[in-house]
């Protein structure tokens, strides 16, 4: 039932670690909605965590203090002005974790890419074989990834931005934008620099931050038979505070025989929504509106 991360869960289990016994047991009460008794500080961090829906949520809640984040941020080596306040923290709390997130995944990325330099064909991984590949898996690791990567390159972030380029694309590269803000307006772009360049304005230029939905009905992973992997989520789209919109992003992937056997970027339609495309709809968690059949189109 918990939307956290490892890297979020750790990060919030040594914030909650630091509040008193009584304020354990009044935020088990609020998060689970008095539906969970329990009887000491361990089960009630443990209701906490599995029944909080994302990290953000968590630490906004009014007993985990801007006190209690600065202190934790401190720790860290995150150094804050004194006077910051409490949702200034919890933006930069969720910045560390992200990015912890995204170190973590890197690693084991690299590690993977040169486990498979290594190997003979015959060891390497089958994209079709069962016990072998997770589709699902691949799906959820590459948009943490990603959207981690895209995201750094927003500069009103305040980190510095990671290794974005058209190396991370196929050459022929090709890149669908639907946009409905108002009016509905579709481009397209080829090759690696120009799809990488467009991409990179979302967040260098226009300031966005794209934060997916990896919960089952925001991802969906499809594998062909040609080896071509599918991965298409949803999300919604900030700037600073504010919600803007969502967006459905559709990645075809395929391997690099030449580096490493490595995941690069074949195809990318995305389609995005604004605020006034929506209606007033729930936006905190999208799922995707394609259905199986519209992609299995697109892996052929």
């Amino acid at each position: 039932m918990s939307g956290l991360s490892k890297t979020e869960r750790a990060g919030c289990l040594t914030i909650l670690r630091s509040l008193s016994k009584a304020d354990l047991m009044s935020l088990n009460d609020t998060v689970t909605n008095k539906m969970i008794m329990v009887e000491d500080v361990t089960e009630a961090i443990e209701a906490i965590l599995s029944f909080t829906k994302n990290a953000e949520e968590l630490l906004r809640r009014k007993k985990v203090q801007r006190d209690l984040i600065f202190k934790y941020l401190a720790k860290e080596g995150v150094v804050m002005p004194p006077n910051s306040e409490k949702h200034q923290l919890v933006r930069r709390t969720l910045e560390l974790w992200s990015r912890k997130a995204g170190e973590s995944l890197q690693g084991q990325m690299d590690e993977t890419r040169q486990r498979q330099a290594t190997e003979t064909p015959s060891d390497s991984p089958d994209l079709k074989a069962e016990g072998g590949f997770d589709p699902q898996v691949l799906g959820q690791q590459f948009c943490q990834w990603f959207f981690q990567l895209l995201n750094s390159q927003n500069p009103s972030l305040g980190q510095p931005p990671q290794d974005w380029g058209p190396q991370h694309f196929w050459p022929d590269v090709k890149l669908r934008l639907l946009s409905k803000a108002g009016s509905e307006q579709m481009d397209e772009f080829l090759g690696a620099e120009l799809v990488g360049l467009r991409l990179q304005a979302l967040t260098k230029e226009e300031h966005l931050i794209l934060s997916p939905n990896l919960e089952n009905h925001g991802l969906r992973t499809l594998v062909s038979p040609h080896g071509l992997v599918l991965v298409a989520v949803a999300g919604t789209i900030h700037r600073d505070l504010a919600c803007l919109g969502i967006f459905e992003k559709i990645f075809g992937l395929i391997r690099s025989p030449l580096e490493n056997n490595s995941w690069k970027i074949k195809f990318v339609n995305l389609k995005i929504r604004g605020q006034d495309a929506l209606g007033g709809t729930e936006v905190a968690a999208p799922a995707l509106s394609y259905n199986s059949s519209e992609l299995q189109l697109l892996c052929r």
